[in-house]
């Protein structure tokens, strides 16, 4: 039985996700172009859900609309790597603050479940799962807008998480680092859990945003 055709609504986010996970995943380099009609051309689109993937994609920070010139796909830049994780750290450590008081063992023996799946993860699962662990100690601190605002910054990060993961063996110190927090929070020691959590995120962020300050 054949499978009923996307919507245009549809299609566009189908070429939405594909574009993104070509962005992080490096097959579209940092300022590249990215041409509607080679685009529709790939997708077998018309350029209309083009259009709508790219534009959404733009709003993420992930493409650039240039005038006179198209999409490009955004460079990977020290600027925004650290404006991505002040902004994490932030909102992170608010969550945790906030979420320890009312975590059950339930909840943080789920986020240890992730922890495990991680360890054995690949570096095209490890930021869905990265976002998943954090997210599920996050949420019973209920505050939605929070919750997706740092969902966002996480989605943003992804490419930069890549980058560490795959330049410097960063998967050993995160889990360590995510095995402690968990530790703190079957202890209910929020103070310890922020401030794990802030460590956890300023020092990745601060070491490839040296190594690309410096390249």
């Amino acid at each position: 039985m054949s499978q009923a055709p996307l919507k245009r609504g549809d299609r566009a986010q189908d070429i939405e996700n594909k574009i993104r996970e070509g962005i992080i995943s490096g097959t579209y380099a940092p300022g590249s172009a990215l041409r509607q009609e080679e685009l529709a051309q790939q997708f077998e689109a018309s350029r209309m859900p083009i259009r709508e993937a790219l534009r959404a994609l733009s709003v993420e920070g992930l493409v650039q609309l240039v005038p006179n010139k198209g999409a490009v796909v955004a460079p990977i830049s020290a600027a925004e790597l650290r404006e991505n994780f002040e902004m994490r750290e932030a909102a992170e450590t608010l969550a945790i603050r906030l979420s320890v008081p009312h975590l059950s063992n339930v909840q943080i023996d789920k986020a240890a479940q992730i922890e495990r799946d991680i360890k054995g993860a690949g570096i095209a699962e490890y930021g869905a799962l990265n976002k998943a662990f954090h997210c599920t100690l996050y949420a019973p601190a209920q505050r939605p807008r929070l919750l997706a605002h740092i969902q966002s910054l996480h989605d943003l990060a992804e490419r930069y998480l890549r980058f560490t993961l795959k330049y410097f063996d960063y998967q050993p110190k995160s889990a360590e680092e995510h095995d402690a927090i968990l530790q703190a929070c079957y202890q209910r020691d929020a103070k310890e859990a922020e401030r794990l959590t802030s460590k956890h995120i300023t020092e990745a962020g601060s070491i490839l945003e040296e190594y690309l300050a410096n390249h």
